[in-house]
């Protein structure tokens, strides 16, 4: 069961947060018929590459596009054309943070059917240490590898509650971060890409470490019915 501060949170983040959930539901939507491209990219330099070498190559790539969007961004030309960027350059990078967290899961062999599911590991992943907390007083509790309860533990309509309370979070803790850029926009060309540059570098890493701690240590081996990760 939600906790009780959930449960009083909801409804007033339903409608601050529920931009958000869409956007979520936008990326993930674009982005899962994705995944079984984006793990067979990461071991085309070596097919025999295990779990845990493809998710070193994942993580490696995640960090390297998102801080190369920051960099593209902050090296915008124009005030005015920076900020028309900032919008765009959110939704991009919340695409990018998208496919590398439901990648890792599906390395991980975790499956994530419902919408709701992939709505919580993306929001926890990506706002952290708090995300993890909430997700462990929803599932009764705390684990540091919690990634696999998503798929039996908690419910859909538990997790759909729990999704309306991460959201409004998320906007403070994932927005504050872009909102670094967006303010790197504006300043001139070489200092802009430069902090453009860092601060998603800074996401990214930050979004590495979180999947680690949710996932924990990579199978050892793939599915013996299938070289290949299945796309969830």
């Amino acid at each position: 069961m939600v906790s009780d501060a959930f449960v009083e949170s909801a409804p007033a983040a339903s409608g601050r947060g529920q931009p958000i959930l869409d956007l979520m539901d936008k990326a993930i939507s674009l982005q899962v018929p994705l995944v079984g491209k984006h793990i067979a990219r990461a071991r085309q330099r070596n097919p025999e590459a295990t779990p845990a070498e493809v998710v070193r190559t994942l993580e490696r790539m995640y960090v390297s596009a998102l801080t190369g969007r920051g960099v593209m961004a902050g090296g915008a030309v124009g005030t005015g054309i920076a900020l028309a960027l900032s919008a765009g350059e959110f939704f991009s990078s919340l695409k990018l943070s998208t496919l590398f967290v439901l990648s890792i899961a599906e390395v991980h062999g975790v499956r994530l059917d419902e919408i709701e599911r992939r709505q919580t590991l993306v929001m926890v992943v990506l706002i952290g240490e708090y995300g993890s907390t909430a997700f462990g007083q929803v599932a009764g509790r705390t684990s540091q590898h919690w990634g696999r309860q998503l798929v039996s533990k908690v419910s859909p309509a538990t997790l759909r509650q729990l999704n309306r309370g991460l959201s409004t979070n998320f906007i403070t803790k994932y927005g504050t971060k872009q909102g670094v850029i967006v303010l790197g926009q504006v300043v001139p060309i070489g200092i802009s890409a430069a902090i453009g540059g860092v601060a998603n570098a800074i996401v990214a890493v930050m979004a590495v470490q979180a999947a680690r701690r949710t996932f924990g240590p990579a199978p050892r081996s793939w599915p013996e019915t299938s070289l290949e990760p299945r796309l969830s």
